[in-house]
């Protein structure tokens, strides 16, 4: 199962029903966005550590690399970000990209594994 914590801003909540709908949009959204090594999309592939959605249209995902040198880094930054705001009240995306704790095949989901042939 993948890892990707959901956080939310606590200012001005958004109705949990809007949350649940606007994360799953989100995770959708992401799920078009594949890592070209590996034919897989990096919310499953394990590289979205984490989903924070905010109070004002606006979302902070901060994920990983398979690996620190990934030559199409900073391309793959900006298909997650333009992913994302294609989902209905998102007005601002910020990617932020970690290296801790480092990515490994046990965060990607079992389908995922199973489908690579890892399991």
């Amino acid at each position: 199962m993948n890892n990707a914590v959901i956080e939310h801003a606590t200012t001005q909540p958004h109705p949990s029903a809007s949350i649940a709908a606007m994360n799953d949009a989100i995770i959708a959204a992401l799920r078009t966005v594949y890592d070209p090594e590996i034919p897989v999309n990096v919310y499953d592939l394990g590289l979205i550590y984490r989903i924070d959605i905010k109070e004002s249209a606006s979302v902070d995902i901060t994920m990983t690399l398979t690996a620190p040198g990934c030559p199409v880094a900073g391309e793959m930054l900006r298909w997650v970000e333009t992913a994302v705001r294609t989902v209905d009240g998102i007005d601002q995306v910020e990617v932020n990209l970690v290296f801790d704790p480092p990515w490994d095949k046990s965060r990607m989901s079992e389908e995922t594994q199973l489908e690579l042939g890892l399991l």
